[in-house]
């Protein structure tokens, strides 16, 4: 039993490794040669987990392979477009203004009913409503409005929004988030004055998000 709990352990924390090698695409929408990586190698290591006497190296070295494959793959798609569409298809159009483009329907097996619930997810309840709509290829549905129906933007109606810069959480749970300093622009020092202004430890408190503006929101841990 002990020997099954190591084994297991040791192959989790090599496919989050695995995982992490492959890029943040691969725990997002994926392409689907990703999807098939992923899938595979959750099959292969189930194998050692579940046959302790099979040797750990059947697990991990197939995963390396197809890890190895899939970055290759990824290069090459970058480079070459033609392999890129070979691999993962291209963008298609199904609807154009307004109208339901039927032979790319039929291409893609998609039935109405699928793009109609695709569209009120996005709340758009009449086909009239929509200018494009084109399935990418990893399935996911861009959809854009016809111009009169489009929520006018700040620039179209003349009007001037000051910037609040991004907001982060640089303090979570007592504990401050070094990443999330830099993406605001701060420093340690920055948060320190902040609770001195407040009389807060840092211990005490539950969230502290900071802008690069200097704005900030406290929230203490409840007693």
């Amino acid at each position: 039993m002990l020997i099954s709990i190591i084994r297991t352990v040791v192959l989790y924390g090599f496919i989050i490794t695995a995982i992490r090698l492959m890029g943040k695409r691969q725990i997002s929408d994926m392409q689907p040669s990703e999807l098939v990586v992923t899938l595979v190698i959750s099959d292969i290591a189930s194998l050692p987990m579940q046959n302790t006497s099979q040797p750990l190296l059947s697990g991990v070295i197939p995963v390396l392979v197809l890890v190895a494959l899939e970055i290759a793959a990824s290069w090459f798609m970058v480079k070459s477009g033609g392999f890129r569409r070979l691999v993962c298809g291209s963008p298609v159009v199904v609807i154009e203004d307004g109208r339901l483009l039927q032979k790319q329907l039929k291409r893609l097996r998609l039935t109405t009913d699928d793009l109609f619930a695709q569209l009120r997810q996005q709340n758009i309840f009449s086909l009239e409503d929509v200018q494009y709509c084109i399935v990418e290829t990893n399935g996911a549905f861009s959809v854009l409005e016809k111009p009169g129906k489009r929520t006018p933007s700040n620039d179209d109606l003349g009007l001037e929004v000051s910037d609040n810069k991004l907001e982060s959480v640089v303090i979570s749970d007592g504990k401050i988030n070094g990443d999330a300093l830099q993406l605001c622009q701060k420093q340690k020092k920055d948060v320190d004055k902040i609770l001195n202004m407040n009389n807060t430890p840092m211990e005490q408190v539950f969230i502290l998000t900071l802008d690069s503006l200097g704005s900030y929101n406290l929230i203490r841990k409840e007693s």
